[in-house]
C-alpha cells in the first residue's frame, strides 16, 4: 500500500512560461486509481512516474500567465497539471472550461471519469434498454456515472460496493434495482439472486475475485467492459487472475479493456451528452471534496481505503475574479 512518506514536500521558484506556453494556478487536483499503476515501475500506456519528479494528476486551474493567442490570463482551464501550486504547460495541453458548473464536476462526471463511464458502455459494452448491468466499484467515481447513465439507458442495474453505508446510498441516492456489500455478503450468490438470468454487462473496476463472480453469472453474448483493477493495485505481487475463464468460451462472452483516449475523436460529443444529462438532472455529480495542499498524500489514500464516495478531489485555492 501507498502511504504519505512515499511523498516529499518540496518548495520552489515557479517558472516563466516560454512560447506557446501558459502558467496555471491549481484550483482542485484530482485523484484517480490509476496514479497508483503509473507508481509501478514497468511498461504500461503512459510511462512510470518518474521518481524525484512532480507527481502527475488532473487538475482545474486558472491561467495566471499566456504567451499563446488561444488563452488568456484568468482563463479556467482543464489539464494534467500535477501536484503543484502553480505548472507551467504547453497551451495545447490545457483545455479552456466554460464553468457553467462548480469547478470539481469538471474532474467528475464532466471531465474523464464521465467520459470513462460514457464511452465504457455505449461504445466498448454497447449497453442496450432492458439489459442487467453490473458495476463494481459503483459507489466509487466512475462506478457512480456507470451506473447512473447505465440506468438513464434504461438497463436494469446492480452495484457492488464495500459496506452497508454505501450500498444504502447505491439504492437511495442513486436508485439502482440490487446492491452488494462485497465485504459482508458472497459476491456470486447474490449476483445469482439478484441476476436470475444472467449479466448482460459488467462494467469492471476492480478486478480479482469480482471479476471471478461476474463472469461466473454472464449471460451467453455477454459483455465485460474492463475499466480498472484497483484491487490489486497495491498487491506486492500480482494475484491469481480469474480461474473460471472457460466460461468465457462457453457462454461466447467478449472481455475488452479500454481507454478513455481510445475515443478522443468522440470527446465532444460525449461532453454535450454528459452536460445535456447533468443540466436535466438525470446525471447527477458526487464530489468528495477535500482541502489544504498540505494533505494531499492523505487524500490521495482515500481513494484505496473506500474512503470517498463519488470523485475524490482536493481544493487547492478558489479562482481570483
Amino acid at each position: 500500500m501507498v502511504t504519505p512518506d512515499d511523498f516529499v514536500y518540496a518548495e520552489g521558484l515557479a517558472a516563466e512560461p516560454g512560447e506557446n506556453e501558459l502558467l496555471v494556478r491549481t484550483l482542485y487536483v484530482s485523484f484517480d486509481p490509476a496514479m497508483r499503476a503509473f507508481l509501478h515501475d514497468r511498461p504500461s500506456y503512459i510511462p512510470p512516474q518518474p521518481i524525484g519528479e512532480v507527481m502527475r494528476a488532473g487538475a482545474v486551474g486558472q491561467v495566471v500567465e499566456s504567451r499563446s493567442p488561444q488563452l488568456a490570463a484568468g482563463d479556467l482551464v482543464m489539464g494534467g497539471f500535477g501536484w503543484q501550486d502553480y505548472a507551467v504547460v504547453p497551451a495545447a495541453s490545457a483545455m479552456k472550461i466554460a464553468a457553467n458548473h462548480p469547478l470539481p464536476d469538471y474532474l467528475g462526471v464532466l471531465g474523464g471519469i464521465g467520459l470513462t463511464a460514457y464511452f465504457g458502455l455505449l461504445e466498448v459494452a454497447k449497453i442496450a434498454s432492458g439489459e442487467t448491468v453490473v458495476v463494481s466499484g459503483a459507489a466509487g467515481a466512475t462506478g457512480s456515472a456507470a451506473a447512473q447513465i447505465a440506468k438513464l439507458k434504461g438497463c436494469r442495474v446492480v452495484g457492488i460496493a464495500g459496506g452497508p453505508a454505501k450500498c444504502r446510498w447505491l439504492l437511495e441516492e442513486l436508485r439502482l434495482d440490487g446492491a452488494i456489500d462485497y465485504k459482508h455478503e458472497d459476491v456470486a450468490a447474490r449476483l445469482g439472486e439478484l441476476c436470475p438470468s444472467g449479466i448482460n454487462v459488467y462494467f469492471d473496476n476492480v478486478g480479482g475475485r469480482i471479476l471471478e463472480a461476474a463472469i461466473g453469472r454472464m449471460a451467453p453474448k455477454g459483455r465485460i467492459a474492463l475499466c480498472g483493477m484497483i484491487s490489486g493495485y497495491n498487491d506486492a505481487r500480482p494475484s491469481p487472475g480469474p480461474d473460471n475463464l472457460f466460461e468465457m468460451v462457453s457462454r461466447r462472452i467478449r472481455m475488452e479493456g479500454f481507454l478513455t483516449f481510445d475515443f478522443a475523436s468522440q470527446f465532444a460529443e460525449g461532453r454535450r451528452d454528459l452536460e445535456s444529462w447533468v443540466a436535466s438532472g438525470q446525471l447527477k455529480s458526487y464530489v468528495d471534496v477535500q482541502e489544504g495542499f498540505e494533505n494531499i498524500p492523505k487524500t490521495f489514500m482515500r481513494i484505496f481505503t473506500g474512503a470517498n464516495t463519488g470523485k475524490q478531489v482536493l481544493k487547492i485555492a478558489d479562482p481570483n475574479g
